[in-house]
C-alpha cells in the first residue's frame, strides 16, 4: 500500500485554511499514486486549540470543514486528526480522534486512548478517552489492510506508565500497520528520542509504524515535524526533514528487512536551537499577520545580538529594527558593537541617548528620596525601564513587535528588570541558557561573520553602573547554568544539587532560593519559546507565594 505522509503547518483556529492544507495533500497523494494520505493530529483545529474548544460554534464549524473534506477522499483515502463529539461521553464532551475518509464519506473514527496531562499538555480538561481499541479496514484498489489508528500519545507507553497499551491491543486484534497522527512539540533532542522510541515499538510489535507530526509554531510551542515510517524491524524507511513542511510516499507494510533504510542524522545542538527558534519567531509573526516586523534593543551584548540574528533568520533583515540606547554608563565599544552588528546583519540601527531622560529621573528621585550621589538599584533599574519605554514607543508608532532578549539563566534568578528589559511580545531566548546563547552565536558565524567577535569575547555586563559585570551579582554562567538545569529540568531541590567545581552547597542553595522568589517576574514576562523539556510557561506551574525550602 502506497502511503503518503503529509507534514503540514496548521494554524490554530484557521479551520478553512487548515482544510485547504488537507485538500492539497490529498491532491499530491493522488498524483503520486498513493492510495492513502496521513496527516497530523487535530490538523483541522490546529494544536493546541485550548479553550477555543469550549467556545460556542468552534467544534461545529470544524465539523463542517470535516464534512467538506469528504469529497477529497474520492481519489485517495485520508486519515487525519479531528475533534469529535463523543457518544460515550457526557454532554459537551469531546474526543481527540483519528478519522478515516474514503470514497467520499467518513468511514471510521477512533478516539485517542491516552490523554496526556503533564508538562504543556492538558487533554483531560477537554477530551474523553477511548474505552476500546479496534483496527479499521482500509481498502486501496484490490488491497484491504487492517490498520491501527493510534493518536500521538497512544504510542508513548514505553516512556510513561499507562494502564493500557493501545498498540499492543491493536496488533493483537489484527492490525498490520500502525498509523500515528501526532502533534508532538519540539525540544532539543526530541526528534531522535521519538524515533528511537517508535522504532523500538515497531520491533517489539513486529508491525510497521507511520508517525506523522505537525510542523510550525503555535504560541510558545514549536513543532518540528520529523515525520517518518518504520518497517517491522524498526528500520526507518522514510524520513521527512525537521522544521519545514514536507511530503513523501512510502510503500507499507513491506516484508521486514527489505527496502532502503534511512538514518536520522541528529542536528548539532546550536543548529537545532537556531532552526527551532527561527521557526517559532516566523510563525508567531506570520500567523498573527504582523507585517512591520520586530524591534530589538541592541546593547552590544551577546543576548540582543543573538536575538537579532534569529529575527533576521526568521523574518528577513528588512523587517528587523535595532535601537541602540546608550546611557551614562554605556561603554563606547558596546555602542560600536551594536552598529557593527547592524552592518553584519543588514538591519537598520537607530541610536537614542537616554542620558537626558535618566537625569530627569534623578531630579525626581532627589525630590522623592533626598539628593544622593547614587540611588543604587533604583538608579540601575530606571535605565532599563527608560529603554523599555523607548522600545514600546517604536512598537506603538510603527506597529513593530518588541522581542525581549533575556535568556533563561537571567530569567531564572531574576537578573532582569520588570517593565524594563522584560517588555515585549515574545521572549526569544527565555528558554535558552547562557552557554547555549554563546553556542548559537558561534554557529551563526560558522560561514561568515554575523555577530561581532568583540560581542562574543567580552565579559557580560548590564552596564547600568560603573565598571559593572554580571559576575558582580551572579556566579560564572557555567556554574549557574549547571545548578539551574539540575533544579528546573532535573526537578531537584537545593539538598539534591550536585555543586559543580568552584561552587559550594551554600551558593547552590542561594541560587535555588533566587529561582523560587523570582517567579513573580516570570509571570509578567513575555511568552517564552520552548526549547527544553521544562520551559517557563504552561509546562512549569509553581506558586509565587510559598515557603518551602528543600
Amino acid at each position: 500500500m502506497k502511503i503518503a505522509i503529509a507534514q503540514v503547518n496548521p494554524t490554530v483556529g484557521d479551520l478553512k485554511g487548515n482544510r485547504g492544507l488537507v485538500e492539497e495533500a490529498a491532491r499530491r497523494a493522488e498524483s503520486a499514486g498513493a492510495g492513502l494520505v496521513v496527516l497530523p493530529e487535530m490538523v483541522l483545529t490546529g494544536y493546541p486549540p485550548m479553550d477555543l474548544l469550549e467556545r460556542e460554534g468552534f467544534v461545529e464549524d470544524q465539523l463542517r470543514e470535516l464534512e467538506a473534506l469528504e469529497a477529497a477522499s474520492h481519489g485517495v483515502s485520508i486519515v487525519l486528526g479531528a475533534v469529535l463529539p463523543w457518544e460515550q461521553g457526557r454532554p459537551k464532551q469531546l474526543a481527540n480522534a483519528a478519522v478515516l475518509l474514503a470514497n467520499g464519506k467518513r468511514v471510521a473514527t477512533r478516539a485517542k486512548s491516552l490523554l496526556p496531562s503533564y508538562d504543556v499538555f492538558d487533554e483531560r480538561r477537554y477530551f474523553v478517552r477511548a474505552e476500546k481499541r479496534e483496527p479499521v479496514r482500509i481498502s486501496v484498489g484490490a488491497e484491504t489492510r487492517s490498520v491501527g489508528l493510534a493518536v500521538c500519545e497512544d504510542t508513548w507507553v514505553s516512556r510513561i506508565a499507562y494502564d493500557v497499551n493501545p498498540v499492543h491491543e491493536l496488533v493483537r486484534d489484527g492490525a498490520e500497520l500502525i498509523l500515528n497522527p501526532s502533534a508532538s512539540p519540539w525540544h532539543v533532542g526530541k526528534a531522535r528520542a521519538r524515533q528511537d522510541m517508535l522504532a523500538e515499538l515497531a520491533r517489539a510489535s513486529r508491525t510497521p509504524v507511520v508517525f506523522v507530526n505537525q510542523v510550525g509554531g503555535n504560541d510558545e510551542l514549536v513543532f518540528d515535524g520529523g515525520s517518518f515510517a518504520c518497517d517491522a524491524d524498526g528500520r526507518v524507511v522514510a524520513q521527512l526533514p525537521l522544521f519545514e513542511s514536507a511530503f513523501t510516499v512510502v510503500d507499507l507494510p513491506e516484508p521486514a528487512g527489505t527496502g532502503d533504510a534511512h538514518t536520522c542524522a541528529p542536528m548539532e545542538r546550536a543548529a537545532e536551537l537556531e532552526a527551532g527558534l527561527a521557526l517559532g519567531i516566523r510563525d508567531y509573526f506570520e500567523k498573527q499577520n504582523l507585517p512591520p516586523g520586530a524591534v530589538i534593543g541592541l546593547s552590544g551584548g551577546i543576548d540582543s545580538a543573538v536575538t537579532a540574528h534569529l529575527a533576521v533568520e526568521a523574518l528577513g533583515a528588512d523587517r528587523v529594527l535595532g535601537i541602540a540606547m546608550p546611557g551614562p554608563f554605556s561603554s563606547r565599544h558596546s555602542v560600536d558593537d551594536a552598529h557593527a552588528l547592524g552592518e553584519l546583519l543588514g538591519i537598520e540601527v537607530r541610536e537614542v541617548d537616554i542620558t537626558p531622560v535618566f537625569e530627569s529621573y534623578r531630579s525626581i528621585f532627589a525630590a522623592l528620596f533626598g539628593d544622593k550621589d547614587d540611588y543604587g538599584l533604583t538608579q540601575q533599574n530606571i535605565q532599563s525601564r527608560i529603554r523599555g519605554a523607548v522600545l514600546m514607543a517604536a512598537s506603538n508608532q510603527e506597529g513593530r513587535l518588541v522581542l525581549a532578549t533575556g535568556n533563561k539563566s537571567e530569567l531564572s534568578v531574576g537578573y532582569c528588570t520588570l517593565y524594563g528589559d522584560t517588555v515585549g511580545g515574545l521572549a526569544v531566548l527565555g528558554d535558552v541558557y547562557k552557554h547555549d546563547v554563546y553556542a548559537i552565536a558561534h554557529h551563526a558565524n560558522r560561514a561568515m561573520p554575523r555577530i561581532p567577535e568583540n560581542t562574543i569575547a567580552k565579559p557580560p555586563s548590564a552596564e547600568l553602573a560603573p565598571d559593572q559585570l554580571d559576575t558582580d551579582d551572579l556566579p560564572d554562567y557555567d556554574v549557574l547554568d549547571s545548578i539551574l538545569e539540575q533544579c528546573i529540568e532535573g526537578g531537584v531541590g537545593s539538598a539534591g544539587i550536585k555543586p559543580p567545581p568552584g561552587c559550594t552547597p551554600q551558593v547552590a542553595a542561594g541560587i535555588v532560593h533566587r529561582l523560587d522568589r523570582n517567579e513573580y517576574k516570570r509571570r509578567q514576562a513575555p511568552m517564552v519559546l520552548r526549547t527544553t523539556p521544562k520551559a517557563f510557561g504552561s509546562g512549569r506551574r509553581l506558586p509565587i507565594v510559598h515557603r518551602y525550602r528543600s
